[in-house]
């Protein structure tokens, strides 16, 4: 029997979830709830094989390599896994830059 992990959302990606359905439906009416789901299946399915996700290039080139991503396309989920868990840090984008867009999270917080 394989182990299973819990997947768990950071808030900062619940928001980046809900940032996504409001521009879809600015967009598409309509359109956002197959996406969330195909976005909340991928990261369901981590659950089983927490680490069939790549680790991300961006982060690897600094020696970054807690965080792993998988690409539903155009979107990419960020995670990390640890202690019997899955945590989704982050739903973005994978047209932007990812850099920018880490580095604008950063300065948002401050």
């Amino acid at each position: 029997m394989s182990r299973t992990y819990d997947v768990q959302w950071a808030e900062v990606a619940v928001a980046d979830l809900e940032e996504l359905v409001d521009f879809i439906e600015r967009e598409q009416p309509g359109a956002a709830a197959p996406v969330i789901d195909r976005l909340e299946a991928a990261a369901q399915r981590l659950e089983t094989l927490p680490l069939r996700g790549r680790v991300v290039p961006e982060l690897a080139r600094f020696n970054i390599r807690l965080y792993r991503e998988l690409i539903v396309r155009p979107w990419r989920i960020l995670y990390r896994v640890g202690n019997g868990r899955v945590l989704v840090v982050a739903v973005l984008d994978g047209r932007r830059d990812l850099e920018s867009l880490l580095l604008s999270r950063l300065l948002r917080k401050e």
